[in-house]
């Protein structure tokens, strides 16, 4: 269930598989991810490490790896794996006619 402010961020056809993409929405960078099976993954752009830009990190599936110091991130859930700690904020996201949406808390 979608909760939060829904807000357009890009379409569809602009991402690419295995790329981030970032956005700024209300002050706050996100990192988009387009998957395999077409859907969208968005997480806060900033790893939880040293707030390297996830956006611009290495896309292996449902990961991203930092470009910083190569932490791995879920771009599903934001959490760190591996021996890493740490988790970014994660946006429940919509795609509706090409249009992807992203739902802010508060």
């Amino acid at each position: 269930m979608q909760t939060g402010k829904k807000v357009f961020v890009a379409d569809r056809r602009e991402l690419s598989a295995g790329l981030g993409k970032k956005v700024v929405v209300d002050g706050k960078e996100l990192a988009l991810f387009l998957q395999e099976d077409g859907g969208v993954h968005a997480i806060e752009n900033s790893c939880p490490h040293k707030g390297g830009p996830l956006s611009e990190g290495i896309v292996s599936g449902d990961h991203v790896y930092c470009p910083l110091h190569d932490w791995k991130i879920s771009t599903k859930t934001g959490e760190a794996g591996g021996a890493d700690e740490g988790c970014v904020e994660c946006f429940e996201v919509e795609i509706k006619d090409e249009q992807v949406f992203v739902f802010l808390k508060g």
